[in-house]
């Protein structure tokens, strides 16, 4: 079967009436212990299956998933504007699409198109089946994060008080979604086929797609899994319902503001939210999983790290540095991203601004200098220090697999039963992934220097922040893969462009967004490849998934970004 083939194929019409022929297909062997994957959580939930007569990529893949990235993108970004902005997940998609699909499926019609042709095809080419249903989450996952570059046009309007156009903000979004594709392509098989990598987020959607797919009996006295998904959905629906809007409080509640009202200490103690948090207290998710991501999704020891990291750098080192006075600390609130002066009043950025987007010097030095609050500069600190950390424990822990995977030659000897499952599908080339990433970075050269007055990013910060990208990709998804925490480069690429080009604000933001997003993206990409690898998905369909669904959202993001409302529900609707 080639390329084509494998992604259409799908499409043409199946006779899955014939139960007989899916058993016959199924992969349901008995699976040596040897070849299960050695991770115990993923042993204990991944199914060691594979139909391969299920269709995956059919006329509800498109309609659904389609319409699930272009919702989510849409949502997430008109509420990212807010002082505590509401996320909405993948996962609300992948509960919501379940009905929607069985819809489809029982009400249009099945009738074959172009019979007798070279190929047939249905609308309706059988019951809603899971990988359906997976490759329409993959979808979702594209719209579930806001496009980073959006920064860019926020940043410019907002404290520059000036304007991208709107053919220049297009090009910036276009470029950056795609960057990261090249470095998942790149690193697959270090991050993708080996067992030992094994995304933990990826283990309750898997979970999830079981609980609505899989038919079980119930066993006396218990409960079958979407039994129990439904008890435990309602239930969490009806408790959020305190904090969130009947009783917005319970988000953060601090006694030792409510008992000393009065009291500067005590806010700076106490404060939730522009304090230490001390004895401060939660009934809100979305706090809980603020500072950890999901920690139901995340292993024990990766959760006890940075609780004791937390600890450490909130309740030791700020206030010894902040009561110590260290660097004028006390002149700055505890707490705080702003900018300040000496003195501690609000930097004002725009008059050392020129009116062609440059750094005034002679402004700043009669202004001053910056000053940040004390947690605020520790977490600069705290972002270099974890970088370092990142490649140095990946280089002692995982550089013999690293080295041995790379010396194979594209030849596994050691497979667990997922990868064995997968060799029977076609796999995407490499050739796919490069074309695409060479196509972007030129693409982005070209758009930073023919627009490089309202941009300012010369053509070698391009390439150099692809490079820092394409470094810290490989180490950063073994973490990622491993314990479901992903360091940044958000800090030291503005740092790195600072000081190599300095005086030139938007140049150092395109230049963060370049160098952060691409690495974002790419172990984004890599998450999902995992996810349909755990989920039995034709690669070619997860490569068609994501490159389409990743070109959906943006002109949705620049409308909002640029501050018209009104048009953009005429771009929410854009075909």
């Amino acid at each position: 079967m080639t390329g084509t083939e494998e992604i259409t194929a799908p499409l043409i019409h199946q006779r899955n009436n014939q139960t007989s022929s899916n058993v016959a297909n199924s992969s349901s062997a008995p699976v040596d212990s040897k070849e299960n994957s050695p991770i115990e959580q993923v042993a204990l939930t991944v199914p060691t299956t594979d139909d391969t007569t299920l269709p995956a990529v059919t006329f509800r893949t498109w309609t659904l998933g389609s319409l699930a990235c272009i919702l989510l993108s849409f949502l997430n970004q008109f509420f990212w504007y807010r002082r505590e902005p509401l996320s909405i997940t993948s996962i609300c998609a992948q509960i919501a699409v379940v009905p929607l699909g069985h819809l489809m499926a029982s009400i249009i019609t099945n009738k074959i198109f172009f019979v007798g042709k070279k190929w047939e095809f249905t609308l309706n080419p059988g019951p809603f089946n899971v990988k359906e249903h997976v490759l329409i989450t993959i979808f979702a996952n594209s719209g579930a994060g806001n496009v980073y570059s959006i920064h860019i046009v926020s940043a410019v309007k907002l404290f520059y008080k000036k304007e991208l156009t709107f053919f220049v903000a297009l090009l910036v979004v276009l470029t950056t979604q795609m960057l990261g594709f090249g470095w998942a392509g790149l690193f697959r098989r270090y991050l993708v086929e080996p067992a030992s990598m094994w995304w933990p987020q990826n283990l309750v959607q898997v979970s999830l797609f079981r609980a609505l797919h899989e038919k079980e009996e119930r066993r006396k006295h218990g409960l079958t899994r979407n039994q129990f998904f439904i008890i435990a959905f309602t239930c969490s629906f009806a408790y959020y319902a305190f904090p969130g809007y009947l009783f917005p409080k319970l988000t953060s509640i601090s006694w030792l503001c409510w008992i000393f009202p009065s009291s500067i200490l005590a806010h700076q103690l106490g404060s939730g939210i522009h304090g230490l948090g001390i004895g401060a207290f939660g009934f809100d998710w979305a706090t809980i999983s603020s500072y950890l991501g999901s920690p139901l999704a995340s292993p024990w020891f990766a959760t006890a790290n940075i609780a004791a990291g937390f600890a450490l750098l909130m309740y030791v080192i700020a206030p010894v540095a902040y009561w110590l006075n260290i660097y004028q600390a006390k002149n700055f609130p505890i707490f705080s991203d702003g900018l300040f002066t000496s003195t501690g009043q609000s930097y004002n950025i725009s008059a050392i601004i020129d009116p062609k987007f440059h750094i005034d010097i002679d402004a700043y030095d009669r202004q001053g200098p910056l000053y940040l609050s004390t947690i605020f500069a520790m977490i600069y600190g705290l972002n270099f220090a974890c970088l370092t950390a990142t490649v140095v424990h990946v280089f002692l822990f995982h550089g013999r697999d690293i080295w041995q995977l790379s010396k194979s030659a594209f030849k596994y000897k050691k497979m667990d039963v997922h990868t064995k499952l997968m060799r029977k599908y076609n796999q995407v080339p490499e050739w796919w992934f490069l074309c695409i990433l060479f196509f972007n970075i030129a693409a982005t050269i070209f758009t930073c220097e023919y627009y490089n007055e309202q941009l300012q990013l010369p053509w070698w910060g391009v390439l150099l922040a692809c490079g820092i990208a394409v470094f810290f990709t490989l180490p950063i998804g073994v973490i990622t893969a491993t314990t479901n925490k992903s360091p940044g480069l958000n800090v030291i690429t503005e740092y790195i462009i600072g000081y190599l080009y300095p005086g030139f604000p938007v140049a150092n933001i395109c230049f963060k967004v370049y160098g952060y997003i691409s690495m974002k993206q790419a172990i984004t990409f890599l998450e999902d490849f995992k996810l349909g690898h755990y989920m039995k998905i034709p690669p070619r369909a997860m490569f068609m998934a994501q490159v389409s669904s990743t070109h959906a959202p943006p002109l949705p993001h620049i409308t909002f970004a640029q501050g018209n409302c009104s048009s953009s529900w005429f771009l929410f609707f854009w075909p």
